[in-house]
């Protein structure tokens, strides 16, 4: 298995199971919340599938993107699930498109230069990948538990 298909696989499954948990939250729960700071559950979907796009955006830009740029989601209201998993879908598919594109010497050779966030914060393709499907991981284990708090049935997502 190359590089690349090994990252289309880790991303295509991390946001499989994402999706499972997306599923077990009702629409009803959409708007809460463990504490005032926190993010809701709709907010934490959102927050996930919008941070693929910007991702996207990052590897063509090659670099941190303006300061002035702003997701064209990050205004819409979140009025389902499945409407925010209808959204989401393309959003990967681009992503996932752009990857399956790339060359494996891509992956090493590449670069994504994000000086403004962080000195340390050069980091090749195939690394950028790899914390974009962290990113996913660590907000379901984040909704799992925002389940558990809220006293909501939790899906297996280890099929």
């Amino acid at each position: 298995m190359t590089g690349k298909e090994l990252a289309l696989i880790n991303l295509s499954e991390t946001r499989r199971r994402s999706i499972k948990v997306w599923r077990a939250i009702p629409d009803s729960q959409l708007e809460w919340k463990p504490d005032p700071e926190a993010m809701s559950f709709g907010e934490t979907i959102r927050h996930v599938w919008d941070g693929t796009y910007v991702y996207h955006q990052l590897l063509l830009e090659g670099k941190n993107l303006p300061d002035d740029f702003q997701s064209p989601f990050e205004h819409l209201p979140i009025r389902s699930v499945e409407a925010e998993i209808a959204r989401a879908e393309p959003v990967l598919s681009a992503l996932l498109e752009y990857v399956a594109h790339l060359s494996e010497g891509d992956l090493e050779s590449r670069f994504i230069v994000r000086p403004e966030t962080d000195p340390r914060q050069t980091r090749t393709v195939g690394d950028m990948l790899a914390r974009f499907a962290y990113h996913d991981s660590v907000h379901t284990g984040q909704l799992l538990q925002m389940m558990r708090q809220a006293g909501l049935e939790r899906p297996d997502i280890w099929d």
